[in-house]
């Protein structure tokens, strides 16, 4: 019979993210470093990103980050370049929503990048008229053909 030498079992490793909500600092790129956005996603940890420089690049998401933050496609990321490897980065930070507003507010992203506007906004437009209507609109004539 094995011993129980941890602390417990998946649920306490899920419930470690708590001090996440709050507002953090905003973190600007350095040297060596840049912004991408997410493309795809790839599994195994890796993502494939389209710098901001322009090139597409193999990301690699850090250990740190990896199953605590989570990385959809559209997501703006920091990453670090190689030095070895121009093809290749590491995911150093996801920015919030909110933050990549921001960056782009700043100047830092350029203005023809498309943010997760779909999410945060809800996508759907009140000033239209059928905006939420499931069902379709058939004239007199049409119903008298069915």
């Amino acid at each position: 019979m094995p011993k129980n030498k941890g602390k417990g079992g998946k649920n306490r490793k899920r419930g470690k993210n708590e001090a996440d909500d709050e507002k953090r600092e905003l973190v600007f790129k350095e040297d060596g470093q840049e912004y991408a956005q997410v493309l795809r996603m790839l599994g195994n940890g890796r993502c494939e990103a389209m710098c901001i420089d322009g090139t597409k690049r193999l990301s690699h998401i850090r250990g740190k980050m990896h199953k605590k933050v989570w990385i959809a496609a559209g997501d703006i990321i920091l990453v670090g370049l190689r030095d070895y490897q121009d093809d290749k980065a590491d995911v150093i930070l996801k920015y919030m929503p909110d933050e990549a507003r921001l960056l782009k507010a700043y100047g830092e992203l350029p203005e023809n990048i498309r943010l997760n506007e779909g999410i945060a906004g809800g996508g759907i437009d009140e000033d239209d008229d059928n905006a939420g209507d499931d069902y379709i609109e058939f004239e007199d004539e049409d119903i008298d053909k069915i």
